[in-house]
């Protein structure tokens, strides 16, 4: 059944296209992906920071894929699909077996297998790290259930290992040991409550057996930040203050669980909100916040699957919720796709312990039946909403089109559909898009450039060399920028502006004959007006 509803919203995907969001970064623009698997490839993984991450295993999923089904985007597609379906099946068989509760393990499974919210990490090419780190925590999640039984030194060398894959593919398992924490109390009962002295093992020494698990989580936090740190990724306090981070934070976390409930008006990419967050949704967050983790903390012997539930998406959402802010979105649904899990185990166990608390103060028995009719309708709802969000990963054009329908002020969002359509030939279309993304976000270089280079072959080099020279301020140092710029002066007669910056394009690039044959053009300018040139 998890099989058959995950196809129902998937299969599409193998008609789908790669797209323009980061799918060329990691498949279609990659040299060393598009060769395959090769040892000189697997030895450029381990070395790689692209894309502002160190993920070797995953850069290897999609050399795998390139070497079994070259470009096809749908077979591409269709990997992050089975390890979706992976990660339902797995995730079900660990809850089975650490809780006992069949029914209750398989709707969760299917609440995390279907649930629209997880439809970017397994229609977007490039977020394959995520659908792949989490299947190498929920193998990590059966063999610690395994470990816990029966604990061995090869058992627990199994968990490390599935440990290591899953921070090798993407760092969002740092938390992982202490969700391993989480489910000692329960469903394991290892730690029984934390007062007690009858359980198998204390909290101390929970904690010291993991912490060989802790010191990896530390070196991936390190080396993810020093990788991010030096791309360039990770935002200053100057463009995102302490204070707007600390807002947004208390915000997203109220926000998802409203997605979570409703989940509608889904994008690819969310723009930070910055300070336009009114005041009182982040008052009536912070409170929610503060109230549910007391009353799961108080509870936690009466409703101990509450605790580990909340706990879990509390703490898996720490790495993503942006005090330490990485690129320019406020939040994102793929953040969800680990934390999602425990926050439906708190919402599937919570329902059916309210459900038999009714029945037994009305002195009546609610027919399982009806308990699964209710649980089946939910998924097929879920189903029917997370089909139809699939189908706007279809190609670049419905995805952002889907992006700038929902969101307000997305500049991504207008770039990207700018330079699509620039790439399709509809080139007004594609600069009113790019026009919208530079007054949305005035330091959006890219969106200068391509605007002056649009404009610059339609001819109107004034306004080309206006967005050009806005380009230049904004990225000084861009050989191509630079080289436009002085090809746009050049058609306008300004030769003498021209000169320096078509001499520091060539400088970077001394083979760039377009640029090469500007300079020669300048310089025969200038000769003419007898103004000599050093």
């Amino acid at each position: 059944m998890l099989s058959l509803l995950v196809l129902l919203i998937y299969w599409q995907v193998s008609s789908f296209n790669f797209t323009n969001f980061d799918d060329n970064i990691y498949v279609t623009q990659n040299e060393h992906v598009m060769q395959g698997l090769t040892w000189t490839g697997i030895a450029w993984a381990f070395i790689s920071t692209g894309a502002s991450n160190w993920h070797p295993v995953t850069w290897m999923s999609h050399m795998v894929d390139c070497h079994l089904f070259g470009l096809d985007s749908g077979a591409h597609h269709l990997s992050s699909v089975f390890l979706h379906l992976a990660n339902s099946i797995l995730l079900f068989v660990a809850l089975r077996a650490m809780t006992g509760r069949q029914g209750l393990s398989w709707l969760v499974a299917a609440l995390f297998a279907v649930h629209p919210l997880h439809v970017e990490s397994v229609a977007w090419i490039a977020e394959r790290k995520d659908v792949l780190s989490t299947f190498f925590g929920m193998l990590a999640l059966v063999t610690y259930w395994h470990y816990a039984r029966l604990p061995g030194r090869l058992r627990y060398a199994l968990v490390t290992i599935a440990f290591v894959f899953g921070l090798l593919a993407k760092p969002m398992l740092v938390s992982l040991p202490i969700l391993f924490l989480l489910l000692d109390y329960w469903p394991l009962g290892r730690l029984g409550d934390f007062n007690s002295s009858s359980s198998d093992v204390t909290l101390k020494r929970a904690f010291f057996e993991k912490l060989p698990l802790f010191a990896l989580s530390v070196a991936s936090c390190v080396v993810t930040f020093i990788v991010q740190q030096t791309s360039g990724a990770v935002k200053t306090l100057e463009i995102f203050p302490l204070g707007v981070r600390l807002a947004n934070a208390v915000w997203v976390y109220g926000n998802y669980i409203i997605k979570t409930f409703w989940p509608a008006r889904l994008a690819c990419f969310y723009p930070h909100p910055g300070t336009t967050i009114p005041m009182w949704q982040i008052i009536i967050s912070a409170i929610a916040l503060f109230l549910v983790t007391a009353f799961a903390v108080v509870k936690r012997r009466q409703a101990p699957y509450l605790f580990t539930g909340w706990l879990w998406y509390v703490i898996t959402l720490l790495p993503v919720i942006g005090l330490v802010q990485v690129g320019k979105q406020g939040m994102a649904d793929r953040y969800t796709y680990l934390p999602h899990i425990g926050l439906f185990i708190a919402i599937v166990w919570g329902c059916d312990q309210c459900i038999e608390s009714v029945c037994r103060r009305l002195q009546v028995q609610l027919p399982r039946a009806v308990c699964a009719f209710l649980g089946c309708l939910v998924v097929s709802v879920l189903v029917v909403v997370a089909h139809g969000q699939t189908g706007y990963w279809r190609n670049d054009i419905s995805v952002w089109e889907r992006a700038i329908a929902v969101t307000r002020n997305n500049a991504v969002a207008h770039y990207n559909l700018g330079t699509t359509l620039a790439t399709q030939g509809d080139i007004e279309a594609a600069i009113s898009h790019l026009k919208s993304a530079v007054r949305i976000d005035p330091r959006k270089h890219e969106a200068y450039a391509n605007l002056g280079a649009m404009l610059g072959e339609k001819g109107e080099y004034e306004a080309a060399a206006r967005y050009l020279t806005t380009a230049v301020k904004l990225r000084p140092r861009n050989p191509l920028y630079r080289a436009n710029l002085g090809i746009a002066l050049v058609r306008l007669g300004r030769s003498s502006e021209a000169i320096p910056h078509l001499r520091f394009a060539l400088r970077i690039h001394p083979q760039d004959e377009d640029c090469r044959q500007a300079l020669a053009e300048a310089v025969e300018q200038l000769r003419r007006r007898n103004v000599g040139v050093k």
